[in-house]
């Protein structure tokens, strides 16, 4: 085999964890090393043997790493240390705040164009896979409607940012898709959905000690970019619930095309994802375009890309020659 692959780890939460593990299933790729903002002496990898740097000593593993994972959440990790690591490493993310998409895409293509690297964001499953299945619907039956649909799951991102907000000790989120709209969009009848009839959220909070429940709850259930046009309801709850009732993190969800081609023949076209855990999955994807992150810089293909820019065969660690036969 030839030289592998070499991936280093930046955030070592659930993301990074779940980062972690995929890599052991890819024998094209090797962990180097794990970056956290913690006193290294307390993180605890699965191999003992996996060196642990702290954020700010990133620079010291220049041409050591081929490619950064980037396992930071979107709120506030990733729009400091994406366009940061992209001046040194390619890098992989999931940056999934969807109406900041193109300002974050800028802010880590200019470092890394001038720096040579390559940076592939907002990959896992939406932004990801789901943004691939709407495009691809759109190209192909272009007079239609697209739907999507998340849940009913964990969303690491919006309980990420209920975590974030002044008061909040702990907590997770759930999407909560609507069986009725659900149902209406797979129908073929393309009803008009607004956001706050497709989906609720119900965030489990632990208040932290001397909080005041009212504050908290106003602050997410109006942030910008999370809750605003959802129904969202916010329960508190004591830490021993929280770690007895919310410890697992399912998610999944839909993306449907519902269209008629030129002839009036209607078509639906629909993906869907049922997951176990979610930071797993993601973090499964993530590895996977780190793959191509390397082959695309390799290339000279520098700068920023999104996974419309990714061609799917630089995902998979098997030969064009191999995939021609065996999967076309």
């Amino acid at each position: 085999m030839s030289t592998k692959i070499r991936i280093a780890i930046t955030g070592y939460g659930n993301l990074g964890r779940g980062a972690e593990a995929a890599i052991t299933q890819s024998p094209d790729l090797e962990l180097v090393a794990i970056v956290t903002r913690r006193d290294p002496a307390t993180v605890r990898p699965a191999d003992p043997a996996t060196p642990v740097y702290r954020l700010d000593d990133v620079a010291d593993l220049r041409g050591t790493v081929d490619v950064m994972l980037c396992c930071g959440g979107s709120k506030e990790d990733l729009p400091v240390q994406g366009p940061l690591l992209a001046s040194m490493f390619n890098i992989v993310d999931s940056y999934d705040t969807h109406a900041k998409i193109p300002d974050y895409f800028a802010s880590v293509d200019a470092p890394a164009r001038a720096n040579g690297t390559t940076a592939v964001i907002s990959t896992g499953w939406d932004p990801g896979l789901f943004s691939l299945n709407r495009l691809m619907g759109e190209a192909i039956l272009p007079e239609g409607v697209t739907y999507t649909f998340w849940g009913r799951g964990l969303s690491q991102g919006h309980s990420d940012a209920v975590r974030r907000v002044p008061g909040v000790a702990a907590g997770v989120q759930y999407t909560i898709p609507s069986p009725e709209a659900l149902e209406r969009a797979g129908s073929g009848e393309r009803p008009e959905l607004t956001t706050r009839e497709k989906h609720t959220r119900h965030c489990y909070v632990v208040l932290a000690e001397g909080a005041d429940a009212d504050t908290v709850e106003q602050a997410i259930i109006t942030m910008p970019d999370y809750f605003v046009g959802y129904d969202t309801t916010v329960t508190f709850i004591d830490a021993d619930t929280l770690a007895a009732d919310h410890d697992a993190m399912p998610h999944g969800g839909f993306v449907i095309r519902s269209a008629s081609t030129a002839d009036g023949h209607n078509h639906t076209m629909q993906f869907s994802l049922e997951l176990d855990h979610n930071p797993a999955f993601t973090a499964s994807v993530l590895v996977a375009y780190a793959r191509a992150a390397h082959r695309m810089n390799q290339a000279g293909a520098v700068g920023a890309n999104t996974p419309f820019d990714v061609a799917p065969g630089l995902l998979s660690p098997r030969s064009p020659e191999d995939l021609r036969r065996d999967l076309l």
